[in-house]
């Protein structure tokens, strides 16, 4: 069973551990605060995960209560006709009169249990994607971290303009920053998938659905860009010269007579 669900310390060790990658190679980047947020916003929402898998108690006793007194009001309110009246030839439309208006009122204190019950669910639901706003939040800071880390400042025809961002001019460290921002995308999704694993509701699962999509299609980008870093030629190289032996041996023969 150790493989079949998350475990929300493994995700903020994985989170710590990245913080610390990234604050060795980049100290003075801004991705190591993005780093330390994701540090810090993995554990409030490993501990809202988890709270959200115990019941709410007060709001389960309210819910009986509400469904006792609606019983004791049928009871004694006199809504449910009595079966010994239905005899009588003189309260026959009477009769059908309250057997109508006896179901109507079931139903309707059916579709009322129903909602109570289910209120639950939808608290459970606000307090989900309350918590996935942050989250979706952060994926887009991400993203603009990245944003201008383009493999094209590598060129050595590329030219920066007076108001060009700083540029990372070294080959493996561009590729580490994004693969690094690449990382953090998919913690995020992990994160997100706690709330579905705590909360069994489909609009819940949909909800982190679309924040691992958004994850993952934000670091298929970013490895676009590392693609491009790694299928850059190498720089070249003068060619060596060729020795004496060699440019002799290449040369006509009554060139190399004395």
């Amino acid at each position: 069973m150790r493989y079949r669900t998350l475990d929300s310390k493994l995700i903020i060790e994985t989170a710590e551990r990245l913080e610390e990658r990234v604050a060795e190679r980049f100290p003075d980047a801004g991705l190591r605060g993005v780093a330390a947020e994701l540090v810090s916003l993995s554990r409030d929402l490993a501990k809202s995960a988890k709270a959200l898998e115990a019941p709410i108690w007060w709001l389960r006793g309210a819910i009986v209560a509400a469904i006792v007194i609606g019983a004791l009001m049928f009871l004694f309110v006199g809504t449910i006709l009595p079966l010994g009246r239905l005899s009588r030839t003189h309260d026959a439309i009477q009769s059908v009169q309250g057997i109508e208006s006896s179901v109507n009122m079931i139903l309707l204190a059916v579709i009322g249990f129903l909602t109570l019950i289910r209120s639950e669910e939808r608290i459970k639901r606000k307090r989900v994607f309350r918590e996935l706003h942050g989250l979706r939040s952060l994926i887009h800071v991400i993203d603009m971290h990245q944003l201008t880390k383009d493999p094209a400042a590598l060129s050595t025809h590329f030219k920066p303009t007076a108001h060009s961002p700083a540029r990372i001019t070294n080959a493996a460290d561009l590729a580490r920053y994004l693969d690094y921002c690449s990382e953090m995308l998919s913690i995020t999704g992990k994160i997100a998938a706690l709330f579905a694993q705590s909360v069994n509701d489909d609009v819940v699962i949909n909800g982190v659905n679309d924040i691992e999509n958004l994850a993952s299609n934000l670091s298929r980008k970013i490895w676009q860009k590392i693609t491009l870093i790694e299928s850059r030629p190498p720089a070249s190289q003068p060619a060596p010269a060729p020795s004496p032996a060699i440019h002799a041996a290449s040369l006509p023969p009554h060139a190399s007579e004395p």
